[in-house]
């Protein structure tokens, strides 16, 4: 007994040797993620701005990097005296566990000694797994990132990082591969506390790799990496979920649930007032994906205004005629366009008891994967979902011209020069109707751009309700040019504004813009030395 109990001990010490080495990869990770990338190969696109303009977007967009550069290199400073007080407490702990008179690790070979179990339990409660945590700001939530068994979409980009790529490092693979493989043995093997029904055990079907659909993880150096994966067999409306939490140490399952999504109605509400021909090419993927793919959804429009609402009717009624789709309401309001209020009118005019929305704009593509996202992160009085769109930049400058610009369908891809991660923008959203009512809404005294979203969503962030931020693949922000009115308040234009800038070019697409006259006068001394080489 006397043996077990110092070899058990002997693990111990091991196991927090491999919890400190660990905490300092972290920590080597993010110093790599300070240095900024290189950008080469870019081609000299087209345009018709002028360089001042350039040369303000370019600096706002360095001011931007620069507070970057500043936050992280204040997380490293947070991290290097958390692992030193990690340290200490590993210390203390190992001297506890060798004092004399105090029992062994564990009575039996394959129990947990109580301590730890006791303290892995309760890193699970102080992360955000079963209820939300209350927040200060939008800048304290840690977002999730979101992969496939192929891609990773993530926010976080730097010198080996992009909006969308293949987990190349051996680490970050095997990390996602170990977290599907135990959610399917979960699943395949459920325990009776998973709630999994047991009519016809004989006819249980065998979950595989090809049945995951998709999965968030985020990791809270403080607490531990907590994972949501979501399974589901071909053609059908049912998921299984997952979730995982690995509390600085081995996977430990937090619970395995089956999600029906097949009586989910979404209504999506888009306030409106003009840009009717954008509403037509909203209406064209309204059709494809919810009404001949999904037809679980409602449509509800609410209109400002008069100039344009018999064309936005006329859609409406000729898709309705064709599609055979009646599930759509047109709400007209002869009011100045405000955005939160548009919503509100939206959400109020629903009278079918709870129902889940989406909020959403006029110049948003998505995809049926997405209607799908949207029901399985969100859930009544539990969580909201606020997806993080990727915005893609001025195809005339991506692209060299607007006539070089392929189809919108063949612009939706996740590259560096092509779009971003609008992080910054909270306006859309999946949440039911009775959690929007509970929360009070949208501050309607807020009119024009911008700021009500953030107020609702600073809402949820300070109630009880977990919010779930993740950038998500199959939602775009198609570019179109934007206005900022005088009549906006100065917080309201300044965020206008850093949208604008935000939605234009890259920032090496606009130093190429900057300096473009620098560029071609170099380009013309090379064609004339090769000239004289040759006449040589």
């Amino acid at each position: 007994m006397p043996r077990r109990g110092l070899t058990l001990q002997g693990r111990v010490r091991w196991f927090f040797l491999g919890l400190f080495l660990l905490l300092v990869l972290l920590l080597f990770a993010y110093l790599l993620e300070c240095t900024p990338p290189p950008d080469v190969g870019l081609a000299l696109p087209g345009d018709s701005y002028g360089k001042e303009y350039y040369q303000g977007l370019l600096q706002e967009q360095e001011e931007r990097h620069l507070n970057r550069a500043a936050s992280l290199k204040r997380q490293i400073t947070q991290l290097k005296q958390e692992l030193q007080e990690m340290g200490e407490k590993l210390k203390l702990l190992q001297d506890k566990k060798e004092l004399p008179g105090v029992q062994g690790l564990a009575e039996t070979k394959d129990q947990e000694p109580g301590d730890l179990l006791e303290y892995l339990h309760s890193q699970i409660d102080k992360a955000e797994v079963n209820t939300g945590a209350r927040l200060p700001s939008e800048y304290a939530l840690v977002p999730f990132e979101s992969f496939t068994l192929a891609k990773v979409y993530q926010l976080e980009m730097g010198l080996t990082r992009h909006p969308e790529e293949k987990p190349v490092r051996k680490d970050r693979r095997d990390e996602l591969v170990e977290v599907v493989e135990a959610a399917l043995d979960i699943i395949n093997n459920p325990d009776e506390e998973d709630g999994v029904e047991e009519d016809m055990p004989m006819q249980r079907q065998t979950y595989t790799e090809g049945h995951f659909t998709e999965g968030l993880y985020r990791t809270e150096r403080d607490k531990g990496s907590l994972y949501e994966l979501f399974f589901s067999k071909e053609d059908s409306s049912s998921f299984r979920h997952v979730t995982l939490f690995r509390p600085f140490g081995p996977l430990m399952k937090v619970r395995s649930t089956s999600v029906e999504t097949s009586g989910m109605v979404i209504n999506i509400i888009v306030p409106l007032a003009g840009r009717v021909e954008t509403f037509s090419q909203f209406l064209h993927n309204f059709r494809e994906v919810c009404i001949q793919q999904d037809r679980r959804v409602h449509l509800t429009v609410v209109y400002f205004g008069l100039e344009g609402l018999r064309g936005v009717k006329l859609s409406l009624e000729k898709m309705s005629r064709e599609e055979n789709f009646s599930n759509y309401t047109l709400i007209p309001v002869d009011e100045e366009f405000s955005r939160g209020r548009g919503l509100d009118i939206g959400a109020n005019a629903w009278n079918k008891g709870d129902v889940l929305m989406f909020f959403c704009d006029v110049d948003i593509h998505f995809t049926l994967d997405f209607l799908n996202t949207c029901r399985l992160h969100a859930a009544p009085n539990k969580k909201v979902f606020y997806p993080v769109v990727f915005s893609l930049y001025n195809p005339s400058i991506v692209y060299g011209s607007l006539e070089l610009a392929p189809p919108t369908e063949l612009q939706l891809i996740h590259k560096k020069d092509a779009g971003f991660w609008r992080d910054f923008g909270f306006g859309m959203t999946c949440q039911y109707r009775s959690d929007f009512l509970n929360i009070g809404g949208f501050d309607l005294e807020v009119k024009g751009w911008g700021v009500e979203d953030v107020h609702l969503y600073r809402k949820y962030l300070r109630g009880e309700l977990i919010v779930i931020r993740a950038p998500v693949s199959g939602l775009f922000h198609l570019w179109h040019e934007k206005q900022c009115a005088d009549e906006l308040t100065p917080e309201q234009y300044r965020m206008c504004i850093q949208s604008k800038a935000m939605n234009e070019a890259s920032h090496s697409h606009l130093g190429m813009l900057v300096f473009r006259d620098e560029i071609e006068a170099h380009l013309r001394k090379q064609a004339f030395k090769t000239e004289v080489k040759t006449q040589d």
